[in-house]
């Protein structure tokens, strides 16, 4: 897991601008605490930054090999969780090796099959090569979209890295927001190759950028594909769990510390069980890690989204695997530091807005990494195994647009009530969450003789795995990256992806709850009040201290009324939401002040130019 950025520029001597790699490639510091290295050309310079996770003395980058037709070099981000198969291959057919690391593997794996590497690796990664051989750029990014790429073309090449500010370091590229990249910010529809900033790209996953002297081309190498699922419910929990095992089983492979997160849910839970499991067969005692809040178990009140606190789960399951157990408990304090507030928006480079989801995640990836440097996590089981409660909310599943849009509840309500009157009029988002919907659903491939109901939530699953998920491992990475901890997603292994994307709806709900294959196929590792817990969402702070401490926030930003923030934001509902009884204030109003003061932090900290034309 790393940081990786760079150059090409086939009209210009690159050897000249080596500070400004080190420049690009300092921005990601904390992605790559362990080490950073530098590859300069004359057209092409490679800069890496890494967290040492195999082979922590043999895995510097960038990495390169000589051929006789000029070097190849390679910056990598990421793990192939199959670098063993692949490199006895790569053995048999003649390769060898200087390394133990899954670097290297890579690299040879593209000199043996060049762009067919993709069809070869099983993992998340980012990475980029600069094959001299033909003096272009190959740009690669996992299936999923599990670690993040951007790209920005310039006149005569283009830059990259694997964030943003990466990118941004670079004089070449400027620092502009326009209409278009607040208008997906606000719309929450994940729009493909988004990034916010005018002219940069996200690659895309699934996908290759290829950059030559005749320009930028991209190639989709997987996608989702419509196939008949022929298994029975038996064979399909069988499979299910044949494979979940196998996806930690790999994803517990390190030559650093690991531990697990646990929430108390049923995807968490699973991952818990498997990797306890395993360990133990290793003589090894899983760690496990969760988030909560003081008084949070106490004073806890159901609401529209979570039934039920996490703790009590918790203890259940880590009595059941006997982990070694570690809750984080925050109070509204450290969730409402500026500082903190500052670090996320450091790590996202967007002012998101989700408030204490987004700094209470930021502070346990902290926490954890005084302890270890890899953590599994049950992201992405709701996209696959359809877990959401939109998924089973009717009006919802038969909207003409995003679930996660039509579903209304307190907490998923209408987001641009804090804008201007005048910035509102100029996004007329309607139209784009259209056009976006639209753009998605026709993506998607049926088969024939599907039912109404099933072509219907094969169409909703696909929205949650080419667009929502996305945003979710987005944060994930981002959050943990920028405190140098690598977090795993076996949910997200392109394998299960598949076969479970496949299975009939009627086969995901066959006892009549969510996500009824997960919880069949990992019910030997789970506790019964977990095995029949009703999903809850990530957690979130219900003190009112939170709300009071906001309000005395955005009181501050107030007094400050020629700050460039209201020039999106109406005064009007700041003071407003401002003074209103903190314990009493709606949902919706909270999270509009944690966007208004991501928004003020952002400006502050990266000084955009607003087009808003």
């Amino acid at each position: 897991m790393c940081g990786i950025a760079g150059w090409v520029s086939y009209d210009a001597d690159l050897t000249r601008r080596r500070d400004v790699v080190d420049a690009m490639t300092g921005t990601m510091a904390c992605r790559g605490p362990d080490d950073s290295g530098t590859w300069v050309r004359e057209h092409v310079a490679l800069g890496h930054r890494r967290l040492a996770i195999i082979d922590l003395p043999g895995g510097r980058q960038p990495m390169t090999v000589s051929t006789p037709n000029g070097a190849v070099a390679m910056v990598y981000s990421g793990e192939a969780y199959n670098f063993t198969e692949l490199k006895d291959e790569l053995t048999r057919l003649g390769h060898r090796w200087e390394t133990d690391s899954d670097t290297e593997v890579v690299l040879h794996a593209y000199l043996q099959w060049g762009d067919e590497v993709v069809d070869h690796l099983n993992g998340m990664y980012a990475f980029a090569i600069w094959d001299e051989r033909d003096d272009r750029l190959v740009m690669i990014r996992d299936r999923m979209g599990i670690k993040p790429f951007y790209y920005y073309p310039t006149a005569d090449g283009v830059l990259f890295g694997s964030e943003p500010k990466a990118i941004l370091a670079n004089p070449l590229a400027k620092k502009v927001v326009d209409t278009d990249g607040l208008r997906e910010l606000m719309a929450f529809t994940k729009r493909p190759g988004w990034s916010l900033w005018k002219g940069m790209e996200e690659v895309r996953p699934g996908t290759i950028v290829t950059v030559s002297r005749e320009g930028v081309r991209t190639r989709t190498y997987w996608k989702l594909d419509a196939k008949q699922h022929t298994d029975d419910q038996e064979t399909t929990v069988a499979r299910v769990r044949e494979l979940m095992t196998d996806i930690v089983n790999r994803q517990l492979v390190a030559d650093v510390p690991r531990c697990v997160l646990l929430s108390g849910g049923l995807d968490s839970s699973a991952v818990t069980g498997l990797a306890a499991a395993r360990l133990a067969e290793q003589g090894e005692q899983l760690r496990t890690f969760s988030v909560d809040f003081f008084g949070q178990e106490e004073n806890f009140k159901p609401d529209e989204m979570r039934d039920t606190a996490d703790s009590p789960f918790v203890r259940d399951v880590a009595s059941l695997v006997g982990s070694a157990h570690q809750d984080v408990v925050l109070n509204p304090a450290e969730l409402t530091d500026p500082e903190v507030r500052r670090a996320v928006l450091r790590a996202r480079d967007i002012p998101a807005g989700l408030g204490d989801m987004d700094t209470s995640l930021y502070l346990l990836f902290k926490a954890i990494r005084g302890e270890s440097t890899v953590a599994l996590s049950g992201e992405s089981a709701d996209e696959v195994f359809g877990g959401y409660r939109w998924f089973f909310d009717e009006t919802a599943v038969n909207a003409d647009t995003f679930p996660w849009i039509a579903f209304r509840s307190a907490m998923l309500t209408d987001r641009t009530s804090i804008y201007t009157p005048e910035l509102m009029g100029k996004m007329d988002l309607e139209s784009y969450v259209r056009d976006q919907y639209r753009s998605a659903v026709a993506e998607v491939e049926h088969l024939d003789g599907e039912s109404p109901l099933e072509a219907r939530m094969r169409t909703i699953c696909h929205l949650h795995l080419t667009r929502f998920v996305r945003m979710l491992l987005d944060r994930k990475d981002r959050a943990s990256m920028a405190v140098g901890l690598e977090v795993r997603v076996p949910f997200c292994d392109h394998r299960l992806v598949e076969y479970v994307y496949n299975t009939p709806w009627s086969l995901k709900t066959f006892d009549g709850r969510e996500k009824s294959l997960l919880r069949h196929a990992t019910k030997h590792v789970l506790p019964e009040s977990v095995a029949q817990r009703v999903k809850s969402p990530y957690p979130s702070t219900q003190d009112p201290g939170y709300a009071a401490a906001l309000q005395q926030q955005a009181k501050e930003v107030l007094a400050e009324p020629g700050h460039a923030v209201f020039g999106l934001v109406d005064r009007t509902w700041a003071h407003r939401v401002s003074e209103v009884d903190s314990a009493a204030m709606a949902p919706a109003d909270r999270i509009g002040l944690d966007r208004l003061l991501d928004l003020y932090h952002w400006i502050e900290m990266y000084s955009p130019t607003l087009e808003l034309s």
